[in-house]
Parts: C-alpha cells; sequence; structure tokens
C-alpha cells in the first residue's frame, strides 16, 4: 500500500515502523531472528487468514432481542437506550453513550463500555484512547466518520469496573440491533471485554487475537485487537494491534477480491 505523508504520521503516532526494501548485498534479519519476532507477536502470516474451524471458539445464535428492538429503526433505537432502565447503570450514568459513526459503514468497531469523558460527552472512544483509536484507523486509510463505533455497554460502569454478565445480557440486544442495521463487512472488537462478550468465549484476548471469527447468524467476521487505553499503558504493544489491522484490511481485501470473482464468473 502507497503510504502518504498523512498516514505516516499517523502510524508514528501508532509507533509503527515501515520496513524499506533493502538494496542487494545489504544484510537482513536472520530466519531465526523472523520466526522468533513472529512468534512473539502472534502475527498470523499474510496468506494464512482462514475462517475459524466448526466448534472451535464460535459463538452460539444471539438471542432474539426483548421488548421489540429488533423491530426498531435507528431513531426509535436510539431513544429507546436514552429512555433504558434494564439494569441499575442508570442510575448513575451522566447520558448514554448510543454510537456514532456512518450507518452503513463497512467496518464497525465495538469496544467495551463508556468512561468518564464519554460519559459527559454521550459519544464512545473520545479523550486519549479515543485519538490513538482515530490514527490506528487512519493508519489503514479510514476516517473516524467512515466507520460505525459503538460500545457493549452503553452506560458508564460505576469507576470503570468490567461489565457485569447481567449489565451485558440488558444492552445486548441494542448492539446486536446496531450491527443489524449497520451490517458491516468486518466487526473490529477492542480490548479482552469486548471480544469476549461478542464471541462468547472466555479465552484470553492473545488466543483471540491472529484468526477471524465470526458474531451473529449472519456470521459477521470479526478481527480482536487491543484497547487502545491499553495500548496506552503499554505501548510496546502497538506493533501487534498494527497487525491486527493489516489482517482486517486484507480480510476485506480478499472478500472484495472473491466477489469480484463470482460477479464476473
Amino acid at each position: 500500500m502507497p503510504t502518504t505523508l498523512q498516514q505516516q504520521a499517523y502510524l508514528d503516532a501508532m509507533g509503527i515502523q515501515l520496513w524499506i526494501r533493502r538494496r542487494p548485498g545489504e544484510a537482513g534479519p536472520t530466519a531465526d531472528t523472523a520466526a522468533s519476532e513472529a512468534a512473539e507477536s502472534g502475527a498470523a502470516r499474510p496468506t494464512g487468514i482462514e475462517p475459524v474451524p466448526a466448534g472451535a471458539d464460535l459463538p452460539g445464535p444471539a438471542p432474539a432481542p426483548a421488548g421489540g428492538v429488533a423491530g426498531l429503526d435507528w431513531q426509535a433505537l436510539k431513544e429507546s437506550v436514552q429512555a433504558c432502565t434494564r439494569c441499575a447503570l442508570h442510575q448513575s450514568r451522566t447520558q448514554t453513550v448510543f454510537g456514532v459513526g456512518d450507518q452503513r459503514a463497512d467496518w464497525m468497531v465495538v469496544g467495551e463500555a463508556p468512561g468518564a469523558e464519554e460519559d459527559r460527552q454521550g459519544e464512545p472512544f473520545v479523550g486519549r484512547a479515543g485519538q490513538l483509536l482515530n490514527a490506528m484507523l487512519q493508519a489503514v486509510g479510514l476516517r473516524r466518520e467512515s466507520v460505525y463505533i459503538a460500545n457493549i455497554l452503553k452506560c458508564r460502569p460505576p469507576n470503570n469496573r468490567d461489565p457485569r454478565p447481567e449489565e451485558v445480557a440488558c444492552c445486548e440486544p441494542y448492539l446486536q440491533r446496531q450491527v443489524e442495521l449497520v451490517t458491516p463487512r468486518l466487526i473490529l472488537a477492542v480490548g479482552r471485554v469486548a471480544a469476549q462478550n461478542l464471541l462468547r468465549t472466555d479465552a484470553p484476548l492473545g488466543r483471540l487475537r491472529g484468526r477471524v471469527h465470526h458474531y451473529g447468524t449472519a456470521g459477521t467476521p470479526v478481527v480482536v485487537t487491543y484497547h487502545p487505553a491499553y495500548l496506552l499503558r503499554s505501548p510496546a504493544e502497538k506493533r501487534k494491534a498494527w497487525q491486527d489491522l493489516l489482517m482486517a484490511r486484507q480480510l476485506l481485501a480478499r472478500r472484495e477480491t472473491d466477489n469480484d470473482g463470482a460477479t464476473t464468473s
């Protein structure tokens, strides 16, 4: 992919170093070194992106949304979220955090839950974590406005604790309906909590990265990566997040090629 100056700036923000082709005769990394680095990063081979085998960490069909959520359009769904009192989190929220972005996006980014700043602004992924997410998207040629961003939970848990199972269950119909309305070609699950709840698994994030999962009855492809807030605390992991983004982009490129071939054949 040709890299523009703007994309280079975003790659710099992520701490990603671009590799430049060596001239003949220049020394390069040994095979042992390359294999070691690949094993450490947990990266999948670029040509090895395959669906998860049947029965391996695949989620079961999501339950039917309660309360008539399944038939709501965008405005009615947002109003339903704003008025929601299904769990105790409504008692401490400043406002709900519904979602933002292109409602017909190819990419849908799903995070964990609103933090303090999101609770104040009513928008997911703002503040430093949001700025890093923007840089991550820009690095693969995407604007924040061109994807749809939502969270597992629509209300902030006190003290930014992990969502409780009953809270996730109450909010799940809203997220499921958002996915149905967006019909994304790919879901990017950022962080352990988002990935585990979307995929209905307790597998650690390290095992979920580097492979393609599927969500819901439509089988929407899911790629798992680190949460931007974690990357801010652990910048050395940005290289792995970059690999996840490249895998996601390559997956969509391959699907486009397959679709074009099916159309012309």
